[in-house]
């Protein structure tokens, strides 16, 4: 039976990382695209509720919304598709999602929504700048796809992947996020009225190199590989919430 393969993005439907995801996943069955009409960067998870979303139809099996890649999702497997798809695959983000950046994702969040929908999701980054070369990120994503589709992912559990884009590779790790900073993430400027106003992007990196983290492992010229888990409880707080804090003990609420 033909495996049916959802792809979305945050950088927008007209994309050459969205191009390239395509690509490299139409060998392993039908691909059904649903993306934004524009960009979305940093949107994280966010849904749009407070206006009507729009589905346009761009050629067979490709669909733009008028929303966030979390839209796309939801709308794909709500509305467009008949049966849920065998594999959601976000990307191939132009630019790395590492450490705490994963947090303001559009690429991660769309993986995200399709965990939640229990259906075996992915997440690709190429960690770099342009130029970029998709080969060997589409070479990965097919090898990975695979392995996914045949043996699954753990319960409320993505895959984020980050392929460096440089010419030779070190190999592949799986790693844990790490954590990645900015430096003076806030640029102040000036208008030609001398009027202020501000950029939020940019700045220094402030790189966590920690053995087995996400970062260590584009730093030293790996693709990375990071299970994330959508329980966000910090299991080991839960003691000291209730030891320690005593919030249970707690009189006179």
């Amino acid at each position: 039976m033909t495996k049916i393969i959802l792809i979305t993005n945050d950088d927008g439907i007209h994309s050459s990382g969205l191009a390239a995801l395509k690509s490299a996943l139409t060998p392993l069955g039908r691909v059904i695209t649903v993306a934004p009409d524009r960009d979305n960067s940093a949107i994280s998870h966010a849904l749009t509720m407070d206006r009507p979303l729009r589905i346009q139809q761009v050629e067979t099996d490709t669909y733009c919304v008028n929303g966030t890649p979390t839209d796309c999702v939801a709308l794909g497997l709500n509305k467009i598709l008949e049966a849920k798809p065998d594999l959601l695959v976000s990307g191939i983000n132009l630019g790395p999602n590492l450490g705490d950046d994963i947090s303001y994702s559009g690429t991660v969040s769309a993986a995200i929504e399709g965990t939640m929908y229990s259906i075996p999701s992915m997440a690709v980054s190429a960690a770099g700048r342009e130029p970029y070369d998709f080969a060997r990120a589409e070479k990965i994503i097919r090898t990975l796809s695979l392995k996914v589709m045949d043996y699954g992912l753990p319960a409320n559990t993505l895959m984020n992947i980050n392929v460096p884009n440089i010419a030779h590779l070190e190999g592949i790790k799986v790693t844990r996020q790490g954590r990645r900073l900015w430096k003076q993430p806030v640029q102040e400027i000036a208008d030609p009225r001398g009027r202020t106003f501000y950029w939020i992007g940019g700045g220094t990196p402030l790189l966590d190199g920690g053995r087995g983290t996400d970062v260590e492992a584009i730093n030293n010229n790996y693709i990375s590989v990071t299970p994330i888990h959508l329980d966000l409880t910090n299991h080991e707080g839960i003691s000291f919430f209730k030891e320690d804090l005593g919030i249970e003990d707690l009189e006179n609420i």
